[in-house]
Formats: structure tokens, C-alpha cells, sequence
């Protein structure tokens, strides 16, 4: 079966302000949600926008999964509770 993007759906996502560091709670067609960690958004010295992939977390990136992380558990169970 071949990848098909139009069934990749993101439901939710965080962007680290400081970072630019991005968290998604993503489902593919009529599966389970998932927590995608990364892109990461930042700005050239020339002003255009980019993303990357996340790459290594530094300590700033960990402490602000930290801050987050029961927003993101409570969020993924009311995805997963409405698909009950």
C-alpha cells in the first residue's frame, strides 16, 4: 500500500516560540494519533523562513516538552475518547 498524503491529517500541534521547535498529534486515514516531534521552524540571517528536521533536543527543547507534556496527554485522549 502507497503512502497516500491525503489521508495524513494533523489534529493539533505546539510551536516552541524560542526554539521553533514543533510538536503534531498527527492520524493517518482512520488510525491511531500519534505524537510527531519536529519539523523545527526558524529565519535565515536574510529573513526567509525554513524548516528542518528537529535533529538532537537540546535542554531548552526537553524543558519545554516538560511544560507541555500533560497538555499534549489530555488533548491525545480527547482524540482518542472521541474515537471510541
Amino acid at each position: 500500500m502507497a503512502y497516500d498524503p491525503s489521508k495524513d491529517n494533523i489534529l493539533h500541534t505546539w510551536e516552541n516560540d524560542e526554539t521553533g521547535l514543533m510538536i503534531s498529534i498527527c492520524r493517518y486515514g482512520d488510525g491511531e494519533e500519534k505524537l510527531q516531534i519536529g519539523p523545527r521552524r526558524y529565519t535565515k540571517k536574510d529573513g526567509t523562513k525554513t524548516t528542518t528536521k528537529p535533529g538532537r533536543l537540546a535542554v531548552d527543547d526537553v524543558l519545554w516538552l516538560n511544560e507541555i507534556i500533560e497538555d499534549v496527554v489530555n488533548k491525545m485522549n480527547e482524540y482518542y475518547l472521541k474515537d471510541s
